[in-house]
């Protein structure tokens, strides 16, 4: 019989200077506490059939995902088990797929069974059979790792077996952020790796999918360093991923201030899983993609909130979340980029890697050079950054997509910084694309051979998109934080810097066709734009910011600071691309519809206002936009009849009664 295997997993806190230490887990220690009234099944004619059992195990604790050896114990946690019990797994995506187990020990609260032969990389469900009568408890994600013995080559530093069930997978891209190669026939790969990241990590192929730690995919692997020979295989779990859903999540900036994590909590996480569990009702995998600013580097250490206390609220997310570093993800006490990245390689995930879902081929990278002025161990410093993709990541992008030898595949790029700014209006209301990082031309090249490329940043905390060219579009999304949480703070709304509400984005992937659409926090998907009669804004101090004055106001409020009775109407579309329509009548006659750069008056009195109200500076003032559009009515009581349409052929309608109020509840 094989003995519990010890886990040995590196994890890396960061509370004054990075401490390394290694965690022992045996396998029945890292457990979801589970709770002991979960129902009971049975069958008169054997095990399956589900009625009421006539005892119950208490206090249980089940390993939720372990790496084991063939054949190996597993230990579950709990009060009431007796010899002659049994214990049944059931492979949750096959039930087909199931075995009856002996409990070969009972030992006070504990009970102990060896994994028969066949038993396969999986999630499934745990249940105890005593005659007739079971008890479910619970659930147990089984990464099967096979000790193979693989020969050595000369040069070759790290070696391993991707696989699953058992059997090698062909054509694995596997990488230690510098060299990239693929497995062979027999899942197989060699590397002649530096070592220089300590890990090496695996483009997860399109229709498989890896356990988690929590909901953080595992697909990579620490490495000890030095030149000895290294070998990290990896096991994979076939699923059906063709059709996916993918929640783009940007700035979050969690840094336990101006209660934010009561606000994330409440009403942001609500919102996030709700989302979540609707398309997973409907059987379609949804995974999430942060793009950046996890946290906030200036509050690391004051706060004694890091990445370690993100990852504590990002759990929260009800399935599988990859991560994308930021600005504000960079070790403030750091002097150099490379230093400064380390939490978050050493934390959360590598910085920068590329994985599969269905057809769908993602790339996540790390486009900020931390420079960090002044910065020493204790010391805060600038916190400067360009915004650029270093050489040494650009050319181990150029090999990961040479990886994808069908150019039609869809590309997805996410990464923190914008690669365009956003677009100016230029005549009737066209837009011109110009670059935000340092090397955008360089990247657009590169990507330059595929015909569909879709990228996804964050940090403007502002809705836009560019498009320079038929085969490439930018989608820059709105903040999960809104404006960095201080207009919840403030009044009880979410609102972005451009008027946007706070929320993410939501791509529906079937195939290689892609559709999305912004999802605004605490509104239904519907909600795609709001409407503001420009009659009733007239932002003075008397009445949005009493302890200013109006000459302050004015600065920050501009034309809104005068009053408007010329019947205008703003409407903001802030999921707005040039394919989409937006039509208005007035008593069945339509208006002339003009797209203008303008502010959002609704940010203004829900955070300009707030802050001089507070004799406090105006850190995040309200921006201008270009999904903004303006129609002149007839009078100031006709009712609208507005009608947007999104590239998709989606219709979003209102009929907007006048004179419509504007407060900060506003919809």
């Amino acid at each position: 019989m094989i003995k519990p295997r010890i886990l040995e997993v590196n994890r890396t806190y960061w509370h004054g200077a990075i401490k390394e230490m290694t965690i022992v887990w045996t396998l029945f220690f890292f457990f979801a506490l589970l709770s002991a009234g979960l129902h009971s099944c049975s069958d008169s004619s054997g095990p399956g059939k589900e009625i009421d059992a006539g005892f119950t195990i208490k206090n249980v604790s089940v390993p939720s995902s372990v790496n084991v050896a063939p054949e190996a114990e597993i230990t579950v946690l709990g009060q009431g088990f007796a010899n002659g019990d049994k214990i049944r797994l059931v492979l949750l995506s096959n039930s087909e797929k199931n075995h009856f187990i002996n409990i070969s020990t009972v030992n006070g609260d504990k009970a102990i069974f060896s994994l028969p032969k066949g038993v396969i990389t999986g999630k499934y469900s745990v249940t105890v059979f005593r005659g007739a009568e079971s008890f479910l408890l619970g659930s147990i994600t089984l990464n099967i790792v096979t000790e193979s013995s693989i020969p050595d080559i000369n040069g070759m530093t790290i070696k391993g077996v991707v696989s699953s069930d058992d059997k090698g997978i062909e054509g694995v891209v596997v990488s230690d952020g510098y060299e990239v190669t693929t497995t062979n026939a027999e899942g197989i790969y060699y590397l002649a790796s530096a070592k220089k990241n300590k890990y090496v990590f695996i483009s997860v192929p399109g229709n498989y999918e890896v356990s988690n730690s929590n909901n953080l995919p595992v697909f990579f692997k620490r490495l000890s360093g030095g030149n000895s020979v290294e070998q990290k295989d990896f096991s994979l779990i076939k699923t059906d991923n063709s059709k996916h859903v993918v929640l783009a999540m940007a700035d979050w900036h969690l840094a336990n201030r101006v209660s934010d994590i009561s606000q994330f909590t409440s009403s942001v996480l609500p919102d996030i899983n709700a989302t979540i569990a609707e398309y997973k009702s409907k059987g379609t995998k949804v995974y999430g993609l942060t793009l950046g600013d996890l946290s906030w580097d200036l509050y690391w250490y004051s706060n004694k909130f890091a990445l370690p206390e993100y990852l504590q609220q990002m759990y929260k997310v009800n399935t599988t979340v990859f991560n994308v570093i930021g600005n504000h993800d960079n070790d403030p006490y750091a002097s150099n980029d490379w230093d400064a990245a380390l939490p978050f390689k050493e934390i959360v995930s590598p910085n920068y890697y590329s994985f599969n879902l269905g057809n769908i081929h993602y790339v996540v990278l790390d486009n900020i050079n931390y420079t960090n002025t002044g910065g020493s161990n204790g010391t805060i410093g600038d916190r400067d950054y360009r915004g650029v993709v270093v050489p040494y990541q650009m050319d181990w992008l150029r090999k990961d997509l040479a990886t994808i030898k069908d150019k039609s595949t869809p590309i997805v790029i996410a990464m923190h910084i914008p690669l365009y700014n956003r677009p100016a209006l230029v005549g009737n209301g066209n837009q011109t694309n110009t670059p935000r990082l340092d090397n955008a031309s360089e990247i657009v090249t590169v990507l330059s051979e595929f015909s569909n490329v879709s990228v996804l940043t964050g940090h403007s905390h502002n809705n836009y998109t560019a498009e320079p060219s038929s085969s490439l579009m930018e989608h820059n999304i709105g903040a999960i934080c809104a404006t960095w949480w201080w207009t919840g703070y403030h009044v009880k709304n979410h609102i972005c810097t451009d008027g946007s509400p706070g929320g993410y984005g939501v791509w529906e992937m079937d195939g290689k066709d892609m559709k999305w659409y912004y999802k605004s926090i605490g509104y239904a998907k519907e909600y795609q734009f709001r409407t503001t009669d420009l009659n009733s804004v007239h932002i003075t101090a008397e009445k949005y910011a009493p302890a200013s004055n109006n000459t302050e106001i004015a600065k920050y409020a501009g034309p809104y600071a005068t009053p408007n009775n010329n019947n205008e109407v703003l409407i903001n579309v802030w999921g707005y691309d040039t394919q989409w329509k937006i039509e208005v009548k007035e008593n069945g006659n339509s208006l002339g519809v003009e797209r203008v750069n303008a502010m959002d008056p609704l940010h203004i009195i829900s955070y300009d206002a707030q802050r001089l109200n507070a004799k406090s500076t105006v850190s995040f003032p309200a921006t201008n936009t270009n999904h903004l559009f303006k129609v002149k009515a007839s009078n100031s009581t006709n009712t609208l009849e507005i009608k947007v349409t999104d590239r998709f052929g989606r219709i979003y309608t209102e009929s907007m009664k006048r004179p419509k109020e504007f407060d900060y509840s506003m919809k």
